[in-house]
């Protein structure tokens, strides 16, 4: 058995809790059930969707210590070996008030503290910036893009085929989208009468009636509420513009050429690192750029089948959707 401590609502999104869910996935192939404990049951049915049992804390999300006194006594009575978290919120009190209980893994993308745990996983692209090595001399390091968590999906997609012009676009703004990201992006790729556009918005985004309305005479935009088969929407692209998440890791393994944006602090590196690395082009954070204007800017150099075919190699031997197997491997081992 597998314990995931994860957390996901309208102001942190699915990030956590659905790059966790990869890991469960990859954990059941290998006969292996997981459990989620989570602060509240915001995301409980979701996780209850894809098969997995949940733990509920009743506690504040925000607050990690406070959850301490609910979560040690869930770790003795179902003997919890190994404890993979994925949060923000930690501190270094409660890890290391949980490391006395059981052995600790963590997800990290973000390097805030030396965190007293048994494995650090972070695979971002950047990791190297961060100089685990030097820091973590006893702890398991699972380090780089070999170890993106992603769904089974993403698992051996072959070479993209890249067409000689664009005649679709994938936009994708996360779970949840409070600057309203879609909309500026959609009105900006409206001069595209001839391409066809796919706009994804995430489970928690609260503009999606608003946006259905506003684009509901273009034939050319579809507007697609939390789908199941995004795979699928982004191997049919031919180029994707996408908030820096863990999505740009998808989308490298699918091969689809991207533009980049931000909209949180924590997207900053990885936006950053792509875009100096010529991999995927960064159009900015939506809290201080003019993300349309940018796209105006970008969107030419994609319309260059050479340049895309090119971004698409680069991004699939970058990712090749096996990370989340690699991690399961090493838990198991563990438990």
């Amino acid at each position: 058995m597998i314990f995931i401590r994860a957390d996901a609502n309208e102001t942190i999104a699915t990030g956590h809790v659905m790059r966790c869910l990869s890991i469960a996935d990859a954990a059941k192939k290998l006969g292996e059930d997981t459990t989620f404990i989570m602060a509240d049951d915001s995301a409980e049915c979701l996780v209850k969707s894809r098969g997995y049992n949940t733990v509920i804390l009743h506690t504040p999300w925000d607050d990690m210590e406070q959850e301490i006194d609910k979560i040690i006594p869930v770790i003795r009575s179902k003997g919890i070996q190994n404890l993979l978290i994925d949060s923000y919120q930690v501190t270094e009190k409660y890890l290391k008030t949980l490391s006395k209980e059981t052995k600790l893994a963590y997800i990290d993308d973000i390097d805030r503290f030396v965190y007293p745990v048994d494995m650090l996983i972070c695979y971002a692209a950047y990791a190297e910036k961060f100089g685990y090595p030097s820091k973590y001399a006893d702890t398991e390091l699972l380090l780089g893009t070999k170890y993106a968590p992603l769904r089974q999906e993403f698992c051996g997609i072959g070479k993209k085929a890249i067409h000689d012009k664009i005649g679709r676009i994938l936009v994708l703004s996360g779970g949840t989208d409070p600057m309203n990201v879609l909309r500026q992006i959609l009105d900006e790729m409206i001069a595209f009468k001839d391409i066809y556009i796919d706009a994804v918005c995430g489970i928690y985004n609260p503009n999606f009636d608003m946006l259905r309305e506003r684009y509901i005479s273009h034939k050319n935009i579809s507007l697609h509420h939390s789908i199941d088969n995004i795979v699928d929407y982004m191997k049919s692209a031919d180029i994707a513009i996408s908030a820096a998440g863990t999505t740009l890791y998808e989308l490298c393994a699918c091969g689809t050429p991207t533009i980049s944006y931000v909209i949180a602090d924590n997207q900053t590196d990885n936006a950053v690192w792509f875009d100096e690395n010529n991999i995927i082009e960064f159009a900015g954070d939506v809290r201080l750029d003019d993300i349309g204007h940018n796209l105006a800017r970008i969107m030419p150099k994609y319309c260059d089948r050479a340049y895309r075919e090119n971004l698409s190699v680069e991004m699939q031997e970058l990712v090749d959707g096996r990370g989340a197997g690699r991690i399961v491997e090493v838990l198991v081992e563990n438990i």
